[in-house]
């Protein structure tokens, strides 16, 4: 989903969309960046069949106020299969750091000079770059008195709920999440137990052309050229010491085409049109909420923290950062998993919701993700999602009485029930009012980090932006919908539980081996937070 609010919606058909040429980043500039050999080639290869869209977009005379809310400066919503569609840049780069010191206020002054001088040489768009940061909790950790020092808790927002605790906490694993402290979880392929990061800062970089942010790391990293001309950078002295380069790519056909040039085991079932792995498009404009609904102020649907206009962090959030491994063999019913064929009409709930099903599919359940994706004007990958409640999970989980799916599907009393990734969200993810209440950056990625035995292997990079970490944690509980799940073999689950284990919506299809939260601040103080107060 992509991190933007448009005001304006000029629709266009994707029929419209014009492909621009560009040039494309080599293997050497990839690994430059701190991209690994092996995921460099790969990156090559993907940014070789890459595209830039065409975009018409207005010039930044004003930049916004909340770092992430970029949607007016990506031209207009698509509309796809009759749903509205907003695509954000091709490319994001999330590069992590931890801080060799306590950044003085001369740093902050340097680091401040080094983002402008970027949007001086970039524009503020797609064909140019984006660029945001954040900070985790050992950065304010740092700071004079550390985190409960006057000065960090004096202007951190408060949970309304509870003021006795802030808006930015560590994560911690996930219901679902491989860890010590779920001791009933497994997953099949990548058993890796999930570690909570120690960054102090996260740049995200978004670009439709891999090259700009390949640039500007860079520049940041020493190369004193930005933008094709000369320029001497930053003098940050040993501040920044780099911990992953991290790089997802969202475009039609890409995941396809990954697939393709790697030769992975289940190639022909991914949906040749699709921006997504598994095969559906993740980037409606109705799943996204506003941008002022993920800060810590809120608005008029949603408020969590106790920040006003006059708080130092007014138009701040919560950035969630995890990375995510997809077991495809898994979800596609290939490799050693070929014995037990889930077809698209199953997969599709595991997605939505099982009543009712928004698309049964017809003909081959398997080819090119199954469904319809082998007939025109494909609509297997463009399913609209409505809300329909915090209850909607409930409701897809009663038990029937018959089970059979040969019956009417949509009727309760006759169907298998399965839950829906995204009817299990609606219990916690959006406002009284039915607005979301978080902004999602997430997309394909294609690398080896985590993985046992060091293969590339699909990947989910996932951030969101919300209004605290709380909130996101109570996410994370829908999400896995464990209450709902029966306790099967001693893998987690309710002894009340109506849905099977292998029929819970994606959980047993990803592992998340990293998470961490942060703080973005607004733009008026995204180089190092307070510390001109010091």
């Amino acid at each position: 989903m992509d991190a933007s609010s448009p005001t304006h919606r000029q629709v266009v058909r994707s029929s419209d969309i014009v492909k621009l040429p560009k040039k494309s980043v080599s293997r050497r500039d990839l690994l430059k960046i701190g991209v690994a050999g092996s995921v460099a080639t790969a990156l090559a290869g993907i940014d070789a069949f890459a595209w830039a869209p065409q975009r018409i977009v207005r010039a930044a005379t004003n930049f916004p106020a909340i770092q992430y809310d970029i949607g007016n400066f990506l031209g207009p919503v698509v509309t796809l299969n009759q749903v509205p569609m907003h695509f954000g840049p091709v490319y994001t780069v999330f590069l992590s750091a931890r801080l060799n010191r306590t950044p003085t206020r001369a740093d902050q002054t340097t680091l401040n000079n080094a983002l402008n001088a970027i949007e001086s040489s970039y524009a503020y768009s797609p064909s140019g770059i984006f660029t945001m940061v954040a900070y985790g909790r050992p950065y304010f950790n740092r700071l004079p008195g550390g985190l409960n020092g006057s000065l960090v808790s004096s202007n951190m927002p408060r949970l309304l709920s509870n003021p006795s605790r802030f808006a930015l906490e560590e994560p911690v694993p996930g219901p679902t999440d491989v860890s010590s402290q779920n001791p009933n979880i497994r997953k099949a392929t990548f058993n890796v137990p999930v570690v909570i990061e120690s960054n102090d800062v996260l740049f995200s970089f978004r670009s439709d052309t891999l090259g700009n942010a390949q640039d500007v790391i860079s520049w940041l990293r020493g190369s004193n050229r930005l933008h094709g001309a000369a320029a001497t950078s930053p003098a940050f002295n040993g501040l920044f010491s780099f911990t992953s380069t991290r790089v997802m790519f969202v475009q039609t056909s890409l995941p396809h085409f990954t697939a393709q040039q790697n030769n992975l085991p289940f190639t022909s079932r991914v949906n040749p049109d699709s921006p997504m792995w598994m095969g559906f498009t993740d980037q409606q404009v109705a799943g996204s909420g506003p941008a002022d609904i993920t800060t810590f102020q809120g608005n008029s649907s949603a408020r969590f923290t106790n920040a006003t206009s006059s708080s130092y962090f007014f138009n701040g959030s919560i950035q969630h950062f995890s990375h995510v491994i997809q077991d495809l063999n898994q979800f596609y019913s290939t490799g050693s998993f070929a014995g037990s064929p889930e077809p698209y009409l199953e997969r599709v709930q595991y997605m939505f919701r099982s009543c009712p099903i928004p698309n049964r599919g017809n003909g081959d359940q398997f080819s090119n993700g199954g469904g319809q994706a082998h007939l025109a004007n494909d609509a297997s990958r463009f399913l609209f999602f409505r809300s329909r409640g915090t209850t909607e999970a409930i409701e897809t989980a009663r038990n029937p009485n018959t089970v059979n799916d040969l019956q009417d599907l949509n009727d309760p009393t006759t169907r298998q029930p399965r839950m829906g990734h995204l009817s299990a969200l609606q219990q916690t993810s959006r406002a009284n009012d039915g607005t979301p209440i978080h902004i999602r950056m997430d997309g394909p990625g294609f690398d080896s980090m985590d993985v046992p035995g060091g293969s590339n292997q699909p990947k989910l990079q996932f951030s969101v932006f919300v209004p605290s970490a709380e909130f996101f944690r109570q996410l994370r509980v829908s999400a896995g919908a464990l209450n709902f799940q029966t306790f099967e073999d001693g893998f987690g689950g309710s002894t009340t539980g109506t849905v099977d284990s292998e029929d819970n919506g994606l959980e047993r299809f990803l592992t998340a081996t990293r998470r961490q939260n942060f703080l973005i601040p607004p733009r008026v103080h995204r180089a190092f937070p307070l510390v001109e107060l010091t």
